[in-house]
């Protein structure tokens, strides 16, 4: 069979360009360079983003910017901006990652989400099934995906962000669906990763994995994911959307030191603020983002179906307890996953 390398797969092919010069501040260049570290089906988004920014940069202060994009996991992503990628600014798929860059480097205030509205997530999302044309699987809710013979695809919980709001969303309807016996919460969650082929390390592997590779008969997908499978490959995946799942509010951050050093710090400001504009919800609502603004979000509202969406405060305490609790080491992961 002859391999097709669309558009998805190139894109998830590339490796963002990181120079590891010593960088002057950019103040007064003619052109500054912005790297912006981000999760892993963001792609699409920022190259719009970057696109319409750096053109609005150019026409307020006169100077060209050139935004380079790195993508993984997103635990992985905060690990490679902790052990040294001079991001001046992280776009992560949850909050805790963003912590932990300020625990164990200290490049940005523990008060980083205060720095911007909603807690510093510009827009949202959540987690839904990507099937198989016709659905011959029958998937319809979570109880399906520990049917015999159902293989699920899902990256690692480990490694990346989205996999982690998977694995919560499936828990949150288990404790519905058994009557809040977190012990067979526990063995729904087993059941459903004895069911899952491969680990991928984030969202964009899995994506591979499962449209590309043709591996799988359910994928667990970002929202904005699971739309681009339909639009890179027509008539093959149908969307199911749960009777449950997750509000999932990635999170944004200039890395204050890194862009101080660099003299990028009003630039990397200026670049998340624009996430906020009219402008920028505009796009996050093309990208099949949820936008936060309400007008924004009246325009797209068709596109996203009604779906009841648990709060990860609300359900599990926060994301510093749901970490310790499910995907530190020796957490419950640990203990229900057996490769």
């Amino acid at each position: 069979m002859k391999r097709i390398i669309t558009p998805l797969l190139a894109l998830s092919l590339l490796s963002a360009f990181v120079s590891c010069e010593k960088r002057q501040p950019q103040t007064g260049k003619a052109t500054a360079t912005l790297l912006n570290v981000s999760y892993d089906p963001t792609r699409e988004f920022y190259i719009d983003v970057n696109k319409v920014f750096a053109e609005q940069w150019k026409k307020d202060h006169g100077q060209e910017v050139r935004i380079d994009q790195s993508h993984g996991g997103s635990g992985k992503q905060a690990r490679s901006v902790i052990d040294g990628i001079e991001a001046d600014v992280v776009t992560l798929a949850l909050s805790l990652d963003i912590d932990m860059i300020h625990k164990e480097r200290d490049l940005l205030p523990a008060d980083w989400q205060k720095k911007l509205p909603n807690n510093s997530s510009p827009y949202t999302s959540t987690i839904v099934f990507v099937v198989r044309k016709g659905n011959p699987k029958g998937v319809k809710d979570w109880g399906d995906l520990v049917k015999q013979g159902t293989q699920v695809i899902t990256p690692n919980p480990k490694t990346g962000g989205a996999p982690r709001w998977c694995y919560l969303a499936g828990w949150a309807w288990g404790r519905r669906e058994f009557g809040n016996d977190e012990a067979k919460v526990q063995d729904f969650i087993k059941r459903l990763y004895k069911n899952v082929p491969v680990l991928d390390s984030g969202a964009r592997g899995s994506t591979t994995t499962f449209a590309q590779r043709g591996i799988g008969d359910v994928l667990l997908s970002w929202e904005n994911e699971a739309h681009l499978i339909e639009k890179e490959f027509p008539g093959q995946t149908e969307i199911v959307y749960p009777s449950i799942s997750i509000l999932a509010e990635p999170s944004v951050a200039v890395v204050e030191k890194t862009a101080a050093k660099k003299g990028n710090s009003e630039l990397a400001k200026a670049y998340l603020e624009f996430l906020y504009t009219e402008a920028g919800q505009d796009l996050a609502g093309k990208h099949f983002y949820r936008p936060r603004d309400p007008k924004i979000a009246e325009k797209y509202a068709s596109q996203f179906p009604a779906i009841k969406l648990v709060g990860i405060d609300e359900e599990f305490g926060g994301w510093e307890k749901a970490q310790k609790t499910h995907f530190a080491d020796g957490g419950i992961f640990d203990q229900i996953y057996q490769p």
